[in-house]
Order: C-alpha cells, then structure tokens, then sequence
C-alpha cells in the first residue's frame, strides 16, 4: 500500500535508509518498467483499509502507526484510485499527526494529486500532469507557502508506495524488475530493481500468513532498500524491513481493517 515506506519515513521523520549495505548482482531477463507499461496493472488492487504498524529492531515498542484506505472512482473521465493514509509518529517529546490523501490511474497508476498535512504545521498540495508538477508547500519550521512548479526529466511511481509496483506486474518467482520512483521530496526520479525470490511462511502480529519476498535495490549504487513480502489480495504488503544507518532493523507489519463507514 501507499505509504508503506521509505519516502513516508523520511518525509515524517522517521529514520531513512541510506547506508544499507551494498548488494551487487548480475540480473537476467529484467522487465524495465516504466510509468504506462503496459505490464503494469493497478486493477489487481480492491478498495479495502489496512493499518501499519512500525518498530524497530526486537523493541515491541511502536514508533509509528498509520492506516491506509483505498477507494476507487472517476475523475475528469479517468478510472483512480484515491488512497487515504492517516498516521501518528510516537517520539520521547511527543507524537505528531499526519495525512496523505494520493490519487492514481487505476491502471498504470501514474500519479495525478499528491497532498500532505502534519499537525506541526507542514503541509503539500500538489497536481501531477504528466512530466509537470505544480502546487504549493510549507515546512513545519516555515511560516512562508513556497510555489511548486517543477518539470521532471522522468515520470515516476510514488516513491512513498513502492511495494505497490512488483503486484501490480505479478508476483512470480525469480522475476526481476526495475522502474522509476519519484515522490515529493526528490528532485528527480530514481530507478528501483524489485526481485521476486519465493513464497513464504510467516507470522504477523500473531497470524499465519504466506506471502512473496521481494528485495528493493537502487539501481544506482546497489543498496538494500527495504524487503517486502508481498500479497495478491488484501493487505497486499504484510511485512516490511528496512536497514537503518544505525545497523538496526525497522519493522512494519500490515494487517487488513474494516473499511470505514461512509456519511
């Protein structure tokens, strides 16, 4: 789901990953994706909610939590998903409130709106039309609305939502993908290789689960961004991890939620 992940952590504070060890390999019969592949087909994702909840290392302690909503409609004649992500950061001097309210096209889940709000004060409201990006923004520790009004050398997948990516193309073992990523704090998009290793078994927050690890690497330099185990139905990402620069490991864990009721 969105906001599973790395951009979301480094966009609300929490630790990002840019010291990961260094994971060289030789792909073979890679899939180069990008955003309007015809591979790529975000119909696979139902409207449903989930909640994540973050920890780190062996601590039960939780240092994030935050629930993702996905509903699907029309807008200006296209198909969209509009997903809703609603989270609390716990920290030793106090917890912050935040939002993320994205919109995508269903099928090639380009990105059309991205808008952000904290309860320090930060918030950004952008359009997404194509290459072209414009809106306005406010850091927590600014008073002053800045303009947004960028074009990308590259369209890429919301870098908050990458897990969404390896499902939407099919989860089959030993596959291999790269595909651009970009989010809002990036001044340009970034290529991201997905391997598929294999299903597996594991726990989350006390249930049976089976689910397909996926290794993310940066093309660029080879490092770990995170393994996801990955699934065909909801939640559709049911565990997370990501190497901190401390060498510790942060945790996520998705379990599905009732949809909230609609006024």
């Amino acid at each position: 789901m969105p906001a599973s992940f790395s951009l979301l952590a480094c966009a609300f504070g929490l630790t990002c990953n840019d010291t990961g060890p260094v994971v060289r390999s030789n792909f073979v019969d890679t899939l180069r994706l990008e955003v309007g592949s015809s591979e790529v087909d975000g119909r696979i994702y139902k409207p449903h909610a989930a909640r994540v909840r973050v920890r780190v290392g062996d601590d039960s302690t939780l240092t994030a939590e935050w629930t993702n909503e996905l509903t699907l409609g029309d807008s200006a004649g296209k198909r969209v998903m509009r997903w809703i992500t609603k989270g609390t950061q716990y920290g030793a001097s106090g917890s912050t409130t935040w939002e993320i309210r994205q919109t995508y096209d269903a099928r090639t889940m380009a990105p059309y709106g991205y808008a952000s709000s904290t309860s320090a004060g930060a918030f950004t409201r952008l359009r997404i039309d194509g290459l072209r990006v414009q809106g306005i923004k406010r850091t927590a520790a600014d008073t002053t609305v800045r303009t947004v009004d960028m074009t990308l050398d590259r369209l890429g997948f919301i870098a908050s939502a990458t897990d969404l990516v390896p499902v939407a193309v099919g989860l089959k073992k030993n596959a291999v993908m790269t595909a651009p990523v970009w989010g809002p704090a990036m001044a340009r998009a970034e290529v991201r290789v997905f391997t598929v290793l294999d299903e597996v078994s594991l726990t989350v927050e006390g249930t049976a689960a089976r689910a397909w690890k996926v290794l993310e690497h940066r093309e660029s330099d080879g490092k770990l961004m995170a393994t996801w185990y990955l699934t065909n139905d909801s939640p559709y990402m049911v565990y997370g991890e990501v190497l901190l620069p401390n060498g510790k490991t942060q945790r996520y864990t998705e379990v599905e939620i009732p949809m909230p009721a609609r006024r």
